[in-house]
């Protein structure tokens, strides 16, 4: 059980530190404008070596930013929920912690999945129309690798429940 929890806990540091970094970074597309390299983020974006905030309040963004923020609050959550789980206090019946951590850590995977389905969707269909030569970034892509790290956190803590759960069970009382 502790070896699943252990496993569960350092995909959910890793995922969250991911999540933290992709969201807050500016390099979730790279594009040509005039001649010169551009990139953006979430929050802004650059032209050459000059950043500007992004002022503008389209929804797409916004519901991007907003399911980043929910993702990276609910594996935080998570991770309190699984060190709490390794102080062995006594647990409710009805409630495990390695459950309840597990279940944040789906939910984080679900938030992270729906901001990047929406920021693709648009990107791709609107954005990349617009600028020619352009490509998703390395914030991008870690939004992705924390979306496997939270997933598999998730899958871990459940598998610590399940043991935990079968153990419980197969003593007798």
């Amino acid at each position: 059980m502790y070896s699943f929890m252990g496993g569960g806990l350092f995909c959910a540091w890793v995922g969250t530190i991911l999540l933290v970094v992709a969201t807050a970074t500016d390099h979730w597309m790279q594009y040509r404008l005039s001649g010169a390299f551009a990139h953006q983020g979430l929050w802004r974006y650059c032209l050459g070596t000059k950043c500007y905030l992004q002022t503008e309040s389209i929804a797409y963004w916004n519901a991007t930013r907003a399911f980043m923020i929910l993702s990276s609050l609910c594996a935080t959550s998570g991770i309190i929920m699984g060190i709490v789980a390794f102080a062995q206090q006594p647990t409710f019946t009805r409630l495990s912690r390695p459950f309840s951590a597990g279940i944040m850590f789906f939910a984080s995977t679900l938030f992270v999945l729906l901001a990047l389905a929406i920021y693709t969707g648009v990107t791709v269909s609107f954005l990349g129309r617009r600028f020619g030569d352009w490509r998703f970034s390395w914030s991008y892509i870690l939004g992705w690798v924390a979306l496997l790290m939270t997933f598999f956190a998730g899958i871990f803590y459940m598998c610590a429940y399940r043991m935990h759960e079968c153990r419980r069970l197969s003593t007798p009382r």
